[in-house]
């Protein structure tokens, strides 16, 4: 008899998200019947008991915003990437029946950004100090980026980083939302902000150079103002769906165990995408 294995996507809000695409795929390719993924969405507060409640059959978690920080609490035990940038996109359930915390966002911004060219020694502009901008400056870490500034609205929420940079060595610089300086200006932009923040922007790509790297993490709708803007103007474009399907692979493989099938998880996303 076929065991019924759960897993989800939490968040709130969560109807635009693909990653049930991604995994349910995963899952037929892999020939994991009994399989299924599905979207909850979930408020922060909510998480805990939603958490709590969750029967034998369930596998694992992934987690968007504004669930990232809370997913630590509700974890018994939690990955050091995670708990070094103070978020975890990822849960999963551990023999005991306690949940193990991870980021796969930083290790798949590390790919997406590396496939478009990005190397030692790139300055980086963060637009954003949430979740996504930690894992963000985890994955300049690892790229051996040689600066990195934050565009904030509040200084203080840049200044939050700052800590997180210095434990990371990267040079880091916050910066006011609306500096004049152009952002196009370094080697790699990284917008992690929510969609349509970004927007303003775009009138700025003219000026940038090509061959810059411009990676927003939003996906629905596509591509985003900023997005077309750069890459009209000639620059490397990494997209929210870049990261969605390279995190969704290691989630994948934490829940299941199992190799993914990357073509036919990709393949899926292109096709829901192209539907939409």
């Amino acid at each position: 008899m076929t065991v019924a294995r759960r897993a989800a996507v939490l968040g709130k809000p969560i109807s635009h998200s693909l990653s049930p695409v991604i995994h349910n795929a995963g899952y037929a390719a892999a020939g994991l019947t009994g399989w299924s993924y599905t979207a909850i969405e979930c408020a922060e507060a909510e998480l805990p008991d939603r958490v709590a409640g969750l029967g034998p059959e369930w596998a694992g978690l992934s987690l968007t915003m504004p669930l990232k920080e809370v997913a630590l609490v509700v974890a018994g035990e939690v990955s050091p990437v995670a708990a070094a940038v103070g978020a975890a996109n990822t849960l999963v359930r551990r023999p005991d029946g306690s949940w193990y915390a991870d980021n796969t966002d930083v290790p798949g911004m590390v790919e997406v950004l590396g496939g478009a060219g990005v190397t030692e020694g790139a300055e980086v502009v963060l637009l954003g100090a949430g979740g996504t901008a930690r894992a963000a400056l985890a994955a300049a870490a690892r790229l051996r980026a040689s600066r990195v500034s934050c565009r904030v609205r509040r200084r203080s929420a840049g200044a939050e980083l700052a800590p997180l940079a210095d434990a990371l060595g990267l040079r880091f610089e916050v910066e006011d939302w609306d500096d004049p300086a152009d952002p196009g200006r370094a080697d790699v932009l990284v917008s992690t902000v929510p969609k349509g923040a970004a927007d303003q922007f775009a009138g700025a790509a003219r000026s940038w150079r090509p061959g810059t790297v411009v990676f927003d993490v939003v996906y629905d709708p596509w591509p985003t103002p900023l997005a077309a803007a750069a890459s009209a103007a000639g620059c490397r474009i990494v997209s929210g769906l870049d990261l969605l399907l390279a995190q969704a692979v290691g989630q994948f493989e934490q829940f299941t165990g199992v190799t993914a099938p990357l073509s036919a998880m990709r393949s899926a996303l292109a096709s829901a995408r192209s539907a939409r």
